[in-house]
């Protein structure tokens, strides 16, 4: 029984690190579905700056792939770097190999026996491969399926948010966000993985970009809100690197949440690179759903309903 609880305890948390690390690799809210009319009927009132910044968009977007290399930490919860790529034309899907580095979440993933993981990203659901040591516990398998509408269903508000963020994610979002936060600037020229890059600079209201660019209802956003204020995230500071083809070569994120501060750095090299993603062999892969069936546990979002982590005592 306790393999077992702890089997299902990991496997929330990974769920909660595969999808945060997913999103952070691409971005963390699209502020511009549906206004693309709107913006190009604006097009004349953009600042120069702003006019920059549609370029870098449209431009990063067109891209369509690119390697990826990532670190994210919360507090002293966890820190965890990825490295693989990633292809956003129709939908997220791509690799992505993640290492836990430090944190209470790396703690409870050694005691799980791993602290790396294999992470696939598929338009419906992704893909999580854990330790001959996690399988063990797990009859066998180790693969584990976390399928979007699940994590939607029983996720209330936020497994809805991060349903919809993982089927929208691009590396361009943190464009958009500094682009609909209206609070951009120009910081200077510098030289970020021996390119030539402008950086920029902003802060966005969270709260009020996730509804803008979400597909939730009114309910569903009024819960996230709610969720967003209990966790402390109010703001999110966002600084972007481009270079002179106007692609996104750095973002960095940084918020403070009830956990602690949230970093997040993406670096994107090799745009166009081929990407392939299959599902695992079913026979090696276990379903989120039916582990849950067996475990009474109600959020695989891993907690992140109250701005937790999956890391209950």
């Amino acid at each position: 029984m306790k393999s077992t609880t702890t089997v299902r305890r990991v496997s929330l948390s990974v769920a909660v690190v595969a999808a945060l690390t997913g999103v952070a690799a691409c971005g963390s809210a699209d502020s511009g579905k549906g206004d693309s009319k709107a913006s190009d009927a604006g097009t004349v009132h953009l600042s120069p700056v702003a006019a920059v910044l549609r370029d870098v968009e449209q431009s990063t977007d067109k891209a369509d792939s690119a390697k990826v290399r990532a670190s994210t930490s919360m507090g002293d919860i966890m820190a965890m770097n990825a490295d693989g790529a990633l292809t956003w034309g129709n939908g997220l899907k791509g690799n992505l190999d993640i290492t836990y580095t430090g944190g209470k979440l790396a703690d409870s993933m050694r005691k799980a026996g791993t602290s790396h993981m294999e992470a696939r990203y598929l338009p419906g659901a992704y893909y999580v491969k854990m330790s001959d040591a996690f399988a063990q516990q797990a009859g066998g398998k180790h693969w584990v399926k976390y399928d979007f509408d699940y994590l939607a269903k029983v996720g209330g508000a936020s497994g809805a948010y991060m349903k919809d963020q993982l089927q929208t994610s691009t590396p361009n979002q943190s464009v958009k966000m500094l682009l609909a936060s209206g609070d951009v600037k120009k910081v200077g020229v510098e030289t970020v993985d021996g390119q030539h890059t402008t950086h920029y600079a902003g802060t966005v209201d969270v709260a009020a970009l996730a509804g803008k660019g979400s597909n939730l209802s009114a309910d569903q956003l009024t819960a996230l809100k709610q969720q967003l204020k209990q966790s402390g995230i109010t703001t999110d500071a966002i600084d972007i690197w481009v270079n002179d083809q106007n692609l996104l070569v750095k973002k960095s994120e940084k918020a403070a949440t009830a956990n602690g501060t949230l970093n997040s750095t993406a670096h994107y090299s090799d745009y166009g690179v081929a990407v392939t993603a299959e599902a695992p062999p079913a026979a090696d892969t276990m379903d989120i759903a039916d582990m849950m069936k067996s475990g009474g546990v109600s959020s695989p979002s891993g907690g992140t309903t109250s701005g937790g982590t999956g890391l209950s005592s």
